[in-house]
């Protein structure tokens, strides 16, 4: 991806972002035990638009907060069973993947007792009998905080996945793909299981790219890539190659298997002529295999050369065929 092309995404991203944080309803623990103020704080954080969960005790809040659905939480500090700063000192003690903003409230307002609720945990206090006007300032603020940390969740997660996948088939890149193929060679050789590896080619894609053009060769490709996704198991993982190659990783795979597989992902493509904007397409590939069972421990570039050769085999073969590498020597 360009440099400009790069920014260009980042800032579709903020804007996506920016607009689904507009969409998000905030959840609200209220934990109070005394009624008339319970009332109160239900009335007013509905008219200001919070989604809102209640408990009277200690025990039920800490129950609900352990669910993680909870972005921000108001906590009386003396309630039956454990109190604000109990609570708040339990939530902080968990690892957690997305933070829950606590307001102590509370009829103390001594200096000593405001830093004893803050060191516990608490992100700020209200204290009693609450003015509206500062709960809903105060609100807003942990409101501000929780969407900044969505926002900033959501862009780490939308540069995980540019950094990991292919841009125009949505696979994995060749970087991610070889990791994981190194990581599951790790997991059968410590299971003792095989690992399949398929290589695969589109035949005479370059005539494809100078018949119809080259949006028409993206189109196929990302056809292809689709439904060799489809025709694997959830766990395998299909990256791109280069290119034209795609890569699969099949897990607990032996021979007879992988030319189970291979032979299905070849008929899922042959089965039906590929659509774009300039004709139907028929497109055929092929597709070369190995599987650490001919040989355990098998080094990831041994799996990998092997099937290289056994692609270079189908092509030889006429195309539109598979061929599995049937016994690895390793030295």
């Amino acid at each position: 991806m360009k440099l400009n092309e790069f920014f260009v995404t980042i800032i579709r991203m903020k804007d996506q972002i920016k607009h689904q944080n507009n969409r998000v309803a905030i959840q609200v623990l209220i934990a109070e035990d005394d009624k008339v103020t319970m009332e109160i704080l239900k009335k007013n954080l509905r008219g200001w638009g919070y989604n809102i969960v209640t408990v009277d005790t200690g025990q039920q809040a800490w129950k609900i907060l352990k669910t993680g659905d909870i972005h921000m939480a108001v906590l009386d500090w003396i309630m039956p069973g454990m109190s604000g700063p109990e609570l708040c000192q339990k939530v902080r003690q968990e690892k957690r993947d997305r933070y829950i903003y606590l307001i102590l409230l509370t009829s103390k307002d001594n200096p000593k007792d405001i830093i004893q609720g803050l060191t516990a945990g608490a992100d700020d206090y209200v204290t009693k009998p609450f003015n509206p006007h500062e709960l809903k300032a105060r609100l807003e603020t942990g409101k501000r905080i929780i969407l900044l940390e969505s926002q900033l969740l959501e862009s780490q997660n939308k540069l995980q996945e540019m950094a990991t996948h292919d841009e125009l088939t949505k696979l994995w890149n060749r970087r991610a793909i070889f990791q994981i193929l190194d990581e599951e060679i790790i997991r059968s050789t410590r299971q003792h299981l095989p690992l399949g590896v398929i290589i695969t080619d589109i035949d005479n894609f370059k005539r494809v790219n100078d018949t119809y053009g080259h949006q028409a060769g993206d189109v196929v490709l990302t056809e292809i890539a689709s439904r060799l996704k489809k025709n694997v198991r959830k766990y395998d993982k299909v990256g791109r190659y280069g290119g034209d190659e795609l890569f699969i990783i099949l897990p607990n795979c032996n021979l007879v298997n992988l030319d189970f597989v291979g032979r299905r992902l070849q008929e899922s493509i042959n089965r039906k002529k590929i659509k774009t904007s300039q004709a139907e397409i028929h497109v055929t590939i092929s597709l070369g295999g190995a599987s650490s069972e001919s040989a355990p421990d098998t080094p990831a570039e041994k799996l990998i050369s092997e099937s290289d050769k056994a692609l270079l085999n189908a092509k030889k073969k006429g195309r539109n065929c598979f061929i599995i590498s049937k016994k690895i020597q390793n030295q």
